[in-house]
């Protein structure tokens, strides 16, 4: 099973504060919009979601379809659909679920054992 991209998102209580902090790091903006309160900063192959008031807690995000730059996978890749189908098999229930039989982007959420979400976000 192929996940897709994998970035950590963070539950962060000062956008600018985060980014100036990340940035000090090394770390870029690639992505987001600030004045809605959130921004994607990247080093390296390492990518950080910064969310203020968007999430409620640090989450494990992967992104099935991505590269790890953001880009879509050439060619065919794990829908988040049969991802969660072999979820599911494993006896794993997601806290909030897609449309099994839909198709194109869709999104869930698991809680692992220490209650860490943990996001599977696909794009297209």
């Amino acid at each position: 099973m192929d996940l897709g991209a994998f970035s950590l998102s963070l539950n962060v209580a000062d956008l600018a504060a985060s980014r100036r902090f990340y940035e000090a790091l090394g770390f870029q903006p690639v992505g987001g919009v600030a004045e809605q309160g959130w921004l994607i900063l990247r080093q390296g192959s390492t990518t950080l979601g910064l969310f203020s008031g968007m999430i409620e807690a640090n989450t494990l995000t992967f992104n099935p379809g991505w590269t790890s730059e953001g880009t879509d996978v050439p060619g065919p890749f794990d829908d988040v659909r049969a991802i969660r189908a072999r979820l599911i098999a494993a006896g794993l229930t997601p806290e909030t679920d897609c449309d099994p039989d839909g198709t194109g982007p869709a999104h869930l959420i698991l809680r692992d054992p220490d209650g860490n979400p943990v996001l599977i976000d696909q794009h297209r």
